[in-house]
């Protein structure tokens, strides 16, 4: 999962971007995509990067990494892609417990578990690499 340092989401940008490297500008990034288009995202832009991103469990203190919730999904439909789209609130809710049971159903709303749903069904096509055993 070191992999995810390189993958990032900007906000205002649907999908996840390989960040290639630091330009003038900004940030030389590669969409992950069917397209694989490079373009420059400028510097004032907000960057995720789903390293540093966390899911709030209900312990108050802690939190479960996108890497840990990523390899849950990964070991429990075995690379099948999912749609999240045609999924209900319930089956979102029942999903999410599944993955990781004690996450903070306050914290956690529905929107954040349909996008982390997209983004792994993004990365299991297009960096199959990430979720390949050490």
């Amino acid at each position: 999962m070191e992999l995810l340092k390189e993958i990032a989401n900007f906000s205002g940008k649907s999908g996840l971007y390989r960040i290639l490297k630091p330009g003038r500008g900004g940030v030389i990034v590669e969409s992950l995509d069917g397209k694989r288009e490079k373009s420059m995202i400028g510097a004032s832009a907000r960057v995720s990067v789903l390293k540093d991103i966390s899911i709030f469990m209900a312990d108050d203190d802690k939190a479960a990494p996108l890497s840990t919730v990523f390899e849950n999904v990964h070991s429990k439909y075995q690379g099948q892609t999912l749609d999240a789209k045609s999924m209900s609130d319930y089956q979102l809710v029942d999903f999410m417990n599944d993955v990781l049971p004690g996450y903070d159903t306050e914290k956690v709303y529905l929107s954040d578990i349909r996008k982390l749903i997209t983004w792994y069904n993004i990365l299991v096509v297009q960096v199959p690499e990430l979720f390949e055993q050490p």
